[in-house]
């Protein structure tokens, strides 16, 4: 799997455009996110190792295969809750850790606020942060799981810019990135454009 995958299937393409849209209400908001999150996460874990077990079915014992690592999903707080339930949809066993990271509105600089993971010793863990702009977040994120002990680490994002892009595989060597858009620029204030607003302020319905 490459450093940078982008989904480029229309199924993708559907999700990505509702979310886009300005008219898409907070409750089909989270429709999309959350299947959007299932596709991201499926692409991010395509090359994961197996396990083979057994299991009896009616009439007699079957081959299986699951996960041949533990896989965790940190969402960074608030947004990315909104691709967790998606990824939980295809990786039910999944563990759940937290990190919260603020934005400071002047300096566009990410502060830390919270941190609760679960052992991350050779586990495959996915960042989720919908929004990729500068990357300083998702960086910050990445660089405290590898901390831990991961094994790999892959950001889902649904909109990207290059910046941010880069930025992240410049501060950290071997992450991944799994995202529907890449996006041309961030304007003044430092939002993704043409983007798709504040994704957690769309996402549940709070002022923006």
């Amino acid at each position: 799997m490459s450093a940078v995958t982008v989904l480029d299937d229309p199924v993708a393409g559907i999700q990505l455009a509702s979310l886009r849209d300005e008219r898409t209400t907070p409750e089909h908001f989270r429709h999309h996110a959350q299947r959007l999150g299932s596709m991201l996460a499926l692409r991010a874990v395509a090359d994961l190792p197996g396990a083979t077990s057994t299991v009896q079915t009616p009439l007699g014992p079957s081959p299986a295969v699951g996960p041949g690592r533990t896989i965790v999903a940190v969402p960074v707080l608030r947004a990315g809750l909104g691709l967790l339930a998606g990824v939980h949809d295809v990786l039910p066993t999944a563990l759940v850790g937290m990190i919260g990271l603020e934005r400071d509105a002047s300096t566009l600089q990410a502060r830390r606020y919270y941190f609760k993971v679960p052992p991350l010793d050779g586990a495959w863990v996915l960042v989720l942060e919908p929004m990729l702009a500068t990357g300083g977040s998702a960086s910050d994120a990445v660089k405290a799981l590898d901390a831990e002990g991961a094994e790999q680490v892959t950001v889902l994002s649904v909109v990207a810019t290059q910046q941010g892009v880069d930025r992240i595989l410049d501060e950290n060597p071997g992450v991944r990135i799994v995202t529907a858009a890449i996006d041309p620029e961030l304007d003044d204030n430092g939002y993704i454009n043409p983007g798709l607003g504040d994704f957690g302020d769309r996402l549940f319905g709070t002022p923006h």
